[in-house]
């Protein structure tokens, strides 16, 4: 694999800046289109589509989110630019947090979208199977999806402001290495 694509010890390499962003863009995106698809009656023209969209892009961002992760664990992080370790510990429990609500939106997701059984169409690609389904599945999970997105929103909110204070406050180069590829 070319070497441009891998971290180095100083900073992240292109394979994990795409990912970074590509799955910002999508979280955001989604949590945009879940905003608008709730204001959406039955007869509204967009109601189906919309839904079809988000549970397709859904499937999509979880396939990337876990390759996103896979990249993480065969591809070390770049060494922490911080001496302070309560905020390196705290950087590591961010970045678990966000992996473990993204996942539990996915699982959510999941769970309102096979509710009455029917699998989910992936833009027509292929279809997700439903293997569970139960009484008041598709209210339960549709209220935890909700606050689990609204607690991404804040979870990233805080992953954006330490990355700003890092690059205002501490002056190091923690923001700069996830916008551009930094050499050894």
């Amino acid at each position: 694999m070319p070497s441009h694509l891998k971290n180095t010890s100083s900073g992240y390499g292109w394979m994990a800046i795409l990912l970074h962003w590509l799955v910002a863009l999508a979280v955001f995106s989604m949590f945009g289109l879940g905003l608008y698809m709730v204001e959406l009656t039955y007869y509204d023209a967009w109601y189906k589509g919309s839904l079809d969209l988000h549970k397709s892009a859904g499937i999509l961002l979880a396939l990337v989110v876990a390759a996103r992760y896979v990249w993480r664990l065969v591809n070390p992080s770049p060494s922490a630019l911080s001496a302070n370790r309560l905020e390196h510990l705290a950087g590591h429990a961010a970045h678990l947090m966000l992996y473990l609500m993204m996942a539990a939106l996915f699982v959510s997701g999941y769970l309102i979208s096979t509710a009455e059984g029917h699998g989910i169409s992936v833009f027509g690609w292929f279809t997700v199977p439903a293997t569970l389904t139960g009484d008041n599945q598709e209210d339960i999970a549709g209220d935890i999806h909700r606050w689990l997105a609204w607690g991404l929103m804040g979870l990233v909110a805080l992953h954006a402001a330490a990355a700003l204070k890092h690059h205002f406050i501490n002056r190091d180069a923690t923001l700069v290495r996830m916008l551009r590829r930094i050499n050894d």
